[in-house]
């Protein structure tokens, strides 16, 4: 008998309820099986743990379709970024499933979700939690909904500056501190943030320095009829999909650290570095369109975000190496948040999404 049994049998002759003891069993053994399907011990090289990861970026994304509908390119984002060890902001107007999209991917993922929904009068300790005096008259450390694998901070920028600091500070840090007492999260650790497009009025924008902190900025965009159809078929009744566990925590750790090690050409990277250092106007590898459109340019972390969704881009799609293409895919991700458009950008309508495809 595997360990996932003996400890759902364990649990389970705690009650007596034979109900129970079946869900229990069936449960963690439906869990041991998916997950030494992936397991990366088994892996000789690198080449077959990429084989894996593409296999479970497939499997990832047949059983998050049980739920979502539509939204592949959304969801292939989502799973780069957390595979990068990055984090990402969603752009979008309200009902378009995001806190459904990222409580399903943690559900499959087997991790630890948490939601916290910014308001203006959040304070810091309300995230990363504070110390409380206990019936022994001790200080005792709450932890706060930042201690989790993924965090969804829903409409970040409705929570004045000084909170917005506490989330990005643990997002860089992988940490906070209390006290002077310094707090590790738990890993993986995967924020991510929603921003509302359309209503502007009472909010915080995020700073281009704190933008700079995401990965990727994942605009969403509302569904084909077709789909829209099959959301209100699939919402409007009393069935729900029952989901598995594709990955462990300790597999989506080895898969980031497998991502790092898949190589990268030359050109590809050099591709990636002058494709940021393009959009940063009045320098010598400035476009026209750069230096006529935008005030501020991507910075170097651009150049690094470039390169590893490239490499993750190219592994979930079973390649051993990134090529231009891959960059290119995930450019408009990386990009449309780093860079800052000036006043005649606006006046003539051009938009983030048109200068990066003049640089492609």
């Amino acid at each position: 008998m595997n360990d996932f049994t003996t400890f759902a049998t364990s649990l389970a002759k705690q009650s007596s309820d034979r109900g129970v003891y079946r869900s229990l069993v069936k449960k963690y053994t439906v869990k041991l099986r998916t997950i030494q399907t992936h397991k990366m011990a088994q892996f000789n090289s690198d080449v077959a743990a990429v084989d894996a990861l593409a296999q479970a970026y497939k499997d990832l994304s047949a059983e998050i379709g049980k739920v979502i509908v539509g939204q592949e390119d959304v969801v292939r984002a989502v799973i780069i970024s957390l595979f990068s060890n990055g984090h990402a902001l969603l752009v979008g107007v309200p009902g378009l499933a995001k806190t459904l999209l990222v409580s399903t991917i943690a559900e499959v993922l087997d991790l630890d979700f948490k939601r916290i929904q910014f308001t203006p009068d959040l304070m810091p300790s309300d995230i990363t939690g504070n110390e409380i005096l206990d019936e022994d008259r001790r200080f005792r450390f709450t932890r706060g909904p930042v201690f989790a694998n993924i965090v969804l901070a829903d409409e970040i920028n409705r929570t004045p500056p000084k909170t917005q600091a506490a989330l990005l500070e643990a997002m860089q840090e992988r940490s906070v501190t209390v006290s002077g007492v310094r707090h590790a999260l738990p890993t993986p650790f995967f924020v991510l943030a929603t921003q509302n497009p359309i209503e502007q009025e009472g909010t915080y924008p995020l700073p281009e320095a704190q933008l700079d902190r995401f990965m990727f900025n994942i605009p969403l965009t509302y569904p084909s009829y077709e789909q829209e159809v099959d959301v209100v078929k699939r919402t409007t009744t009393s069935s729900q999909a029952s989901l598995n566990h594709i990955l462990s925590a300790e597999q989506i750790m080895e898969f980031q650290q497998l991502i790092r090690k898949i190589p990268v050409s030359d050109h590809v990277l050099e591709y990636a570095v002058g494709l940021a250092s393009k959009t940063r106007p009045n320098t010598p590898r400035a476009t026209k369109e750069a230096n006529s459109y935008l005030a501020w340019g991507a910075g170097p972390r651009a150049s690094q975000y470039l390169t590893l969704g490239a490499k993750c881009h190219a592994a979930i799609k079973g390649k051993y190496s990134p090529d231009i293409e891959d960059v290119q895919a995930i450019a408009n991700l990386v990009l449309r948040h780093r860079i800052v458009r000036n006043y005649k950008a606006e006046a003539e309508g051009v938009t983030e999404e048109n200068i990066i495809e003049s640089l492609l």
